[in-house]
């Protein structure tokens, strides 16, 4: 058996705790004003308030709402360890709404013209997780 170490010091993959509520709530047909309502911490659903608004062509209201769960993500993200780089895996389910939210503000960012942050949140994305990059875009 080989134990293999991480030379470069990539700090292990920030995994968030488990919160089924919001995606019960939205797996039973909820609106998502109302699950973002109930809870305002989560990340999954602010994005799916910017994914909504981005939808139906209010991109700025998309921008707002993807910033707000890219926001609430950032924070639950610290309270698990992260210190601000490594991988956050779209693999482990309860990453996905900061996952989503860091998409959604790419692409509503884009959408108004601020090509810095698009790139930012871009790169920051595939940083964190290759397959959220490839299945979300």
């Amino acid at each position: 058996m080989s134990n293999h170490q991480n030379l470069l010091g990539e700090p292990a993959p920030t995994l968030l705790p488990d919160d089924p509520g919001p995606r019960e709530l939205i797996a039973s047909g909820a609106a998502p004003t109302e699950v973002a309502q109930k809870f305002p911490s989560s990340s999954l659903a602010w994005a799916q308030l910017a994914d909504e608004a981005f939808e139906a062509g209010r991109v700025v209201e998309s921008y707002a709402y993807a910033r707000t769960g890219y926001h609430r993500g950032l924070d639950a993200l610290r309270r698990a360890g992260w210190k601000g780089h490594g991988p956050v895996p779209f693999e482990h389910e309860p990453n996905r709404g900061f996952l989503r939210a860091l998409h959604a503000l790419a692409r509503a960012a884009q959408a108004i013209g601020e090509q810095e942050e698009y790139e930012r949140c871009t790169t920051f994305l595939r940083d964190s997780s290759p397959t959220a990059a490839d299945t979300l875009g």
